[in-house]
């Protein structure tokens, strides 16, 4: 039997979600964290944008790839 090791922030996670007592909590913790990536998300493309990286003409071409995965026949 494989043992797992939890970090540090799932198990404050695993405290959190021990304590909610109604879905309107769920959905209030469930909120908060989805905010948190948001901002993470956002100063990261903040970043690629004052580095250059990422810029006008790369998100115009980005918004006209097709970058589907093809299905298998």
């Amino acid at each position: 039997m494989k043992t797992i090791q939890l970090s540090p922030a799932q198990l404050t996670l695993l405290e959190s979600f021990a304590n909610i007592e109604s879905q309107a909590e769920a959905d209030e913790l469930s909120r908060v964290i989805r905010d948190y990536y948001a901002r993470k998300l956002d100063e990261e493309l903040d970043k690629l944008w004052d580095d250059g990286t990422l810029d006008q003409q790369k998100l115009d071409e980005l918004r006209s790839q097709h970058l589907r995965t093809p299905y298998k026949q």
